[in-house]
């Protein structure tokens, strides 16, 4: 662990690099999504590698429920997700991002000064992070105070440091001011990362220009952060679909098996041939909103929710108080998907009538397996006879129910993984308050859909009929 980063070096960070910064269509295409989990070297053991994921789950959730408006949501370091690649500045630099559904802000490792710390990973170790250079793009230009994107991170009572900005008097322009849109900062429950915003050009791995006025985080310091950046795919006006004006965008992520993979998802965007037609599986149902703007559920808009109307095990509905699974005024409770949480979240008035539903058809079976459930965090957790396969095993069928006649039955993989050293253990890979991290239950999303109860689905979302379609297939890049 390193030492405490403190607030006034971290200004002179940011002075340094305001000093320092800036150097003199609609078509459809998809991008490679890969799968990236940068394990820990200490974390070898299929019990750690388990209760790192559950636990970096609940920190995930413990973020998207606060009500934070000045914060977004982010990856925490042992954290598995999936990264595109994306190309910034002129001529373009690549930098790897982390898909993230739950935030909005799209941000990179920044200038020769970027600082992160335990951000290191196998594949990144300390010093060979993907870094963005502004000095070396021609199109790198610094946000100004009085600019309207500037209001896109921080509210008209934050910006006092632009009340008493002058613009030139041979400006043309209201949105020229010599004063730069104040430093972001973007929390999470254990990690942090700062910085300025940027105008820059957007490409993605054609090359070819997306955007040549995109607003881009450009991190100086970060801790507990993937190496690399985030692609903030959420519903916010700072977000990539909001910016690039998209239509659709869907992705389809691969079987993670808790290592990294060679092979690869994707992500398409403005994408058409499913939304026109709506057959070869695909049922599509409502995204919903808040229903009132305030603060907290202001807060909240930026996710993408879901009507949930039912949870079934082995056929047979769960009973679950149906106030428990709706959107309230407030903006709390709710579903919401997300692809920057790996195992799915779900409040303990939700979650305990769930697994005893597990444990009522398998308890007569299979013997619940206490110590691995201590281990990981997870439950339940069923011990298997020695010499067990996956291919082995028969659990009851899980399956989410949606407004409009949407349904994802999970696949065995999709919703239990096998644990154990000594012997072949299985655990439902569902998490709720007080597990690992242990989070209260008070506000947020109910339910918190991650992405290992996405893989291999086609999650398609139809942003201009405000509608999510779900298709279960292949995602193995086409």
């Amino acid at each position: 662990m390193g030492a405490p980063f403190s607030h006034v070096s971290l200004l002179s960070l940011l002075l340094l690099l305001t000093l320092s910064l800036v150097a003199a269509g609609e078509d459809s295409f998809s991008l490679p999504l890969i799968f990236r989990h940068p394990v820990s070297p200490q974390l070898s053991n299929p019990f750690e590698r388990i209760a790192g994921l559950a636990s970096a789950s609940l920190l995930r959730a413990d973020l998207l429920k606060k009500s934070s408006t000045t914060s977004a949501a982010l990856f925490p370091h042992s954290y598995g997700g999936y990264s595109i690649n994306a190309y910034f500045g002129t001529p373009p630099q690549e930098i790897p991002l982390l898909f993230d559904t739950g935030s909005q802000l799209t941000w990179i490792p920044c200038t020769g000064k970027y600082l992160c710390q335990n951000c290191s990973s196998p594949e990144n170790p300390v010093g060979k992070i993907p870094t963005f250079f502004p000095k070396q793009s021609s199109t790198s230009k610094l946000i100004g105070c009085k600019n309207t994107k500037c209001g896109w991170i921080h509210s008209p009572e934050f910006l006092t440091s632009c009340r008493n900005c002058v613009v030139p008097s041979n400006s043309s322009s209201d949105n020229i001011c010599p004063q730069i849109c104040p430093p972001y900062l973007i929390i999470y429950g254990s990690g942090s990362t700062t910085g300025l915003l940027l105008s820059e050009t957007l490409r993605f791995f054609t090359r070819t220009v997306a955007a040549d006025d995109f607003v881009v985080g450009c991190s100086v310091f970060s801790d507990k952060q993937p190496a690399g950046g985030v692609a903030g795919f959420g519903r916010g006006v700072s977000s990539i679909p909001s910016q690039l004006r998209l239509k659709s965008f869907s992705y389809c992520l691969i079987p993670r098996k808790l290592d990294d993979s060679g092979e690869s998802g994707f992500l398409e965007l403005n994408g058409g041939a499913a939304l026109n037609y709506g057959d070869g599986g695909i049922v599509f149902t409502p995204l919903l909103k808040t229903p009132i703007a305030t603060a907290a559920a202001s807060a909240f808009s930026v996710y993408y929710y879901v009507g949930l109307r039912k949870i079934t095990v082995g056929g047979k509905k769960v009973k679950i108080p149906s106030t428990a699974l709706a959107l309230g005024r407030d903006g709390n409770g709710g579903t919401i998907v997300d692809s920057g949480t790996t195992f799915t979240f779900i409040e303990p008035a939700i979650f305990e009538p769930l697994a005893a539903a597990f444990v009522d058809q398998v308890g007569l079976r299979l013997n619940r397996s206490d110590d691995v459930e201590r281990n990981t965090g997870l439950k339940p957790c069923f011990d298997l006879p020695d010499g067990t396969t996956s291919e082995m095993v028969s659990m009851p069928a899980l399956a989410f129910h949606f407004k409009g006649g949407a349904k994802m039955r999970l696949p065995l993989e999709n919703y239990f993984a096998f644990v154990g050293n000594s012997r072949p253990t299985i655990c439902l890979t569902v998490v709720s308050g007080g597990g690992v991290a242990g989070i209260e239950g008070s506000g947020g999303p109910a339910i918190i859909l991650g992405s290992f109860q996405q893989q291999n689905y086609n999650m398609i979302f139809d942003l201009e009929r405000e509608r999510l379609g779900i298709q279960q297939q292949s995602c193995i890049a086409r």
